[in-house]
């Protein structure tokens, strides 16, 4: 937008503006460093500040008088454009100017009192055009901050932050805006100078951060009030959360780092020091929204770390520590690895912390009755609370990942192992490999470790819990105490017999079952069960050969690391787990009728059904 009509006339020489009609100055004016040459009828004419000074500062004997306009909004350039308005030379309004300009007609009175179309006029004219517009409403905001006070009071900051929310929360496909910023496909960490409206960098429509970039730019106070006023308008917590993940990324270097020690990058703003950063994540920490899931827990963790790395308030690493627990079940492995901060390093990563994030987690899902006594839940709770469940159980299978890897620290006390292990209820564990193989790798590097220590340790599994693969690799485990050994070896035994048993008795029940169909008129040909029944037969008969085999190792091993000098204490193995020579498993239909009553009676009384 231009205004005026005449050339220009101005002329500068060094510090001061000179007005070149060949007429002599009558008035000068200081702003700042600046001193205009001006005259006194072109300014009195357009402005009521300026014809009241001009009064009081003239002398009798009409001389040039001198006025100091040092708090003009804009300085010396805006100055400069009001001047050449009042002379009558065409100066051009933008969004760049449009706010300093509006301010500084609104402090030297240049309403309509003097002049029609005076440039108060003609700046808030402009300023609305502004508004409707998105890309010249983020430059105009920008601007604001230089002439703050004075556009406060004026509502030009309120009415632009309002504008650019309602737009925000709107469809800007449905207004044809021209979107300056950059396409929300690219990758974040990507960005893109502003420079203007582009085609190629017009994100799509349909995509909710189209205007993350554009509001990144702005200043973190003009940044808060605009994402309070998107936040009021309905805008979906989700994207509010994204936005401001968004904004740390641009300003906190460390937000785009791995947590892991391998991670060389240390980058930083030179220009802003650890203090500022960790003001600026503490304001950013306070408005997300406090919702589950909003945000994830990789960024989530990542702002904790962020938060140790520049030493935020204990308030903001608590917070971010509690969101993190409300929602742990959502993080993964990787994250959770944040090395530790503190002065006094004991341990390569921080367990205290996840120590504390766990318990946040224990808090909101585990029932007050459970947490009263651990080991007893009844089945009924079970039912429930089976919402509730599974997140427990993607925690117990995440925090016994974690303990394998930070099992691998010489400087991890026993006491600090064991107090996080036992945390997770026993009901929330299906399976105790993950806790196998945290106690295997602790051994493994603790050899000092004395056999009551070992043993206290080994009571965080449940040998019940391991699976055929863990068993198997448990019961050859040297590291492991004989005790432990000997206890997986009964109940993989104990489950194989069981096993056995009940697939015996299933196909007894089922073989009868088809003998009574055909009393009832039902088919009789059951060839498709028989070969079942035989494959099911062979694979059983494999599978306790393969455990014998095992078993008869282990025994080897066992006397050799006990060395014992009597073969017979070894001897009550196969009596008292009820192992059976190869050729009796091999050949069922040859056993003795001792033999099957002896196992029978080891199987709570249950008939060994022969498959012949």
């Amino acid at each position: 937008m231009k205004l005026g009509s005449k050339s220009e006339s101005f002329r500068r020489d060094g510090q001061t503006w000179v007005w070149t009609t060949g007429l002599a100055s009558d008035v000068t004016i200081e702003v700042g460093e600046i001193s205009f040459f001006l005259h006194k009828f072109p300014l009195l004419s357009r402005s009521g500040l300026l014809k009241k000074l001009i009064a009081e500062s003239s002398k009798e004997d009409g001389s040039s008088c001198v006025l100091q306009l040092h708090d003009v909004p804009g300085g010396a350039k805006t100055f400069e454009l009001i001047t050449k308005f009042c002379y009558g030379v065409k100066i051009e309004i933008t969004a760049l100017n449009v706010v300093s300009l509006r301010c500084a007609a609104e402090y030297l009175q240049m309403t309509e009192n003097y002049g029609e179309g005076n440039l108060v006029e003609q700046t808030e004219a402009f300023l609305n055009e502004v508004f409707s517009n998105w890309p010249d409403s983020i430059k105009a905001l920008e601007t604001c901050e230089e002439v703050q006070p004075f556009a406060e009071e004026l509502h030009i900051v309120s009415r632009c932050i309002d504008s650019l929310a309602m737009k925000a929360c709107s469809d800007p496909s449905l207004f044809n805006w021209p979107v300056a910023g950059r396409n929300c496909t690219q990758n974040q960490a990507d960005h893109v100078l502003w420079n203007g409206i582009s085609s190629e960098m017009k994100p799509p429509f349909e995509c909710d951060n189209w205007w993350f970039y554009d509001v990144s730019l702005l200043s973190l106070p003009l940044y808060k009030r605009l994402i309070i006023s998107i936040e009021a308008k309905g805008m979906k917590s989700e994207t509010i959360a994204a936005s401001l993940i968004y904004y740390l990324r641009r300003f906190l270097p460390l937000m785009n780092r791995q947590s892991s020690f391998t991670d060389t990058n240390h980058a930083t703003i030179p220009t802003t020091s650890e203090a500022d950063q960790g003001a600026l994540l503490e304001e950013i920490v306070e408005l997300i929204p406090n919702k589950r899931g909003v945000t994830s827990s990789k960024n989530l963790l990542r702002m904790l770390r962020t938060a140790m790395i520049l030493h935020a308030t204990p308030s903001c690493r608590e917070n971010l520590e509690k969101r993190v627990g409300a929602q742990l079940d959502q993080a993964a492995l990787v994250d959770l690895l944040i090395p530790n901060m503190g002065y006094s390093v004991e341990t390569l990563y921080d367990i205290d912390c996840i120590q504390r994030i766990l318990d946040h987690f224990l808090s909101i899902y585990q029932p007050a009755s459970v947490s009263a006594t651990p080991c007893i839940i009844e089945e009924g709770a079970l039912i429930a609370g089976a919402d509730a469940l599974t997140p427990m159980t993607m925690v117990a299978t995440l925090i016994d990942g974690y303990l394998a890897e930070v099992a691998a620290d010489v400087n991890l006390s026993l006491t600090k192992f064991q107090t996080l292990a036992v945390a997770i209820p026993d009901y929330a564990k299906p399976l105790d490999d993950g806790i196998y193989h945290a106690i295997d790798v602790y051994l493994k590097v603790h050899p000092w470790l004395i056999d009551s220590e070992r043993e206290q340790l080994c009571r965080l599994m449940n040998c019940q819990k391991l699976s055929l693969e863990a068993s198997t690799h448990a019961a050859q485990n040297e590291r492991l105490p004989l005790r432990v050994i000997v206890q997986v070896l009964f109940f993989e035994q104990l489950r194989l017999r069981t096993s056995i048993s009940g697939w015996f008795f299933v196909s007894d029940s089922t073989g009868t079952t088809q003998n009574n169909s055909g009393n009832l008129g039902l088919p009789k040909s059951n060839n498709t069960f028989q070969m079942d029944s035989a494959e099911g037969t062979e694979n059983l008969r494999e599978r306790l050969l393969e455990l014998e085999k095992e078993c008869s190792s282990i025994r080897s091993e066992m006397q050799k690391l006990t060395k014992t000098k009597s073969k017979k204490s070894w001897n009550i193995f196969p009596k008292g787990f009820g192992f059976r020579k190869r050729s009796e498993c091999c050949n069922p239909k040859e056993s003795n009728s001792n033999d099957t009553n002896t196992s029978s009676s080891s199987m709570n009384g249950k008939p060994n059904h022969e498959s012949g």
